[in-house]
């Protein structure tokens, strides 16, 4: 198995960036998720509200981020000791927020009052530690440092959506970082860690996919075909603690390097059981 797909997204939700070679940290690959769009008061925002986030093209710049979208482009530096509290989920975080001048340029391009934050080196969040033994760093990734996914099992899901009438899809519709080239469809669900490059990743959580993967990741409209009525014939979580379709696994790195497309990807230990599904048709 190789590694065929490397992917950062610096602004969440926000466009993925593809990438030949990155660095991987103890809270994910370098650059990913680590600007966020929030509410005044701090609250999140990602496509599931704001489906234009996907038409946003963001790069690092130093300092800061440059943004482009349909024809506007932004240049944003931030100053660490200008600080908001925000919110992920459950996670609460102390972020560095853009100029006031920066918010209302963002606000006009959204028609909507938005602030920008950027987890700096000052700001922390860790998270699943119930999953993971004990918790991991991450950026402001919806709960886990790294997502993988594989070939072979989209290729599978592409099959089922054929089989009812709906287009095949991409796998930019994940929002993956990591995707192996594999032909076993679901192989990954008994990857207990996978090692790339020298760096183990323990595959702590199967990712429970909601509308987003229903957008086009370059306009955010719901349009072609549907990932989740495609998943719901045989990747619906029959464990409580992980409700929804099921697509990729959420992962977090045991160790820090570079790892490259191309790259071999091993597995070290693997599970005994598959995830439990519900059969199509069953409560």
């Amino acid at each position: 198995m190789k590694v065929t797909g490397l992917n950062i997204h610096p602004l969440k939700s926000g466009r993925a960036v593809p990438q030949t070679a990155v660095t991987v940290n103890l809270d994910g690959l370098a650059g990913d998720r680590r600007f966020m769009l929030v509410e005044p008061d701090g609250h999140f925002i990602t496509q599931r509200e704001l489906q234009v986030l996907a038409q946003v093209d963001a790069t690092h710049i130093e300092g800061g981020l440059h943004l482009k979208m349909n024809g506007n482009q932004l240049s944003v530096r931030f100053d660490p000791d200008s600080r908001l509290d925000v919110r992920v989920w459950s996670s609460d975080v102390n972020a560095a927020v853009a100029g006031d001048d920066v918010n209302e340029t963002l606000s006009a391009w959204f028609g909507r009052p938005v602030k920008l934050v950027h987890m700096d080196e000052e700001a922390e969040r860790f998270v699943g530690a119930e999953w993971a033994g004990t918790a991991a760093p991450v950026g402001f990734a919806d709960g886990f440092p790294v997502l993988i996914t594989t070939t072979g099992s989209l290729a599978d899901l592409n099959r089922t959506l054929v089989e009812k009438g709906q287009e095949p899809v991409g796998m930019e519709r994940f929002r993956t970082n990591i995707l192996i080239d594999c032909d076993d469809p679901w192989a990954e669900d008994l990857w207990e860690t996978l090692e790339i490059a020298g760096i183990a990743f323990d595959l702590v959580k199967p990712c429970a996919r909601c509308i987003v993967t229903t957008q086009d990741q370059t306009t955010g409209e719901r349009i072609g075909g549907n990932p989740i009525q495609g998943l719901a014939e045989k990747r619906m979580s029959a464990d409580r603690r992980v409700p929804g379709v099921l697509f990729g696994w959420n992962a977090v790195p045991r160790g820090e390097g570079t790892i490259r497309i191309g790259d071999e990807a091993s597995i070290v230990r693997r599970r005994t059981e598959r995830w439990p599904m519900k059969l199509r048709g069953t409560g």
